[in-house]
């Protein structure tokens, strides 16, 4: 059988949508395929993002932004997206989960924590759902 694959999409593909693609490929241990992208992305990871997943062990600092591409969203069995709004990929027949999350642009780690484990908890039950 095949892996889910799960497309994670937000604006600048610098904050949540790494956060959302690093716990799931740390808790999706392999059984899941992960892609992430924004629709306009920035040059580099949010430092302070970056800084509060090492804090719970999963290592993003070497992703970079991207866009996504028509293909990535095609093959995703589940598009996650956060914030993008309009500017999120909508292809007729995809999933789609909206997950309402603040943006942590510019957001001391402090704030960001707590979005992080809201990330977390949300991929854990799209990982129930997917894999179980």
């Amino acid at each position: 059988m095949p892996k889910p694959t799960v497309l994670f999409a937000c604006v600048h593909n610098a904050g949540r949508s790494q956060m959302a693609a690093g716990w799931a490929r740390q808790l999706g241990e392999g059984r899941i395929a992960v892609h992430s992208g924004g629709a306009q992305p920035t040059d580099r990871v949010n430092d302070a993002v970056v800084e509060a997943m090492a804090e719970v062990g999963i290592d993003i600092a070497g992703q970079r932004p991207r866009s996504w591409s028509e293909e990535a969203i095609r093959a995703a069995d589940v598009v996650v997206t956060m914030g993008c709004g309009d500017t999120c990929p909508v292809f007729p027949g995809k999933r789609y989960l909206d997950w309402q999350l603040p943006d942590p642009s510019g957001l001391p780690v402090e704030e960001i924590r707590p979005i992080r484990d809201a990330i977390e908890t949300k991929v854990r039950e799209l990982l129930d759902d997917l894999i179980g």
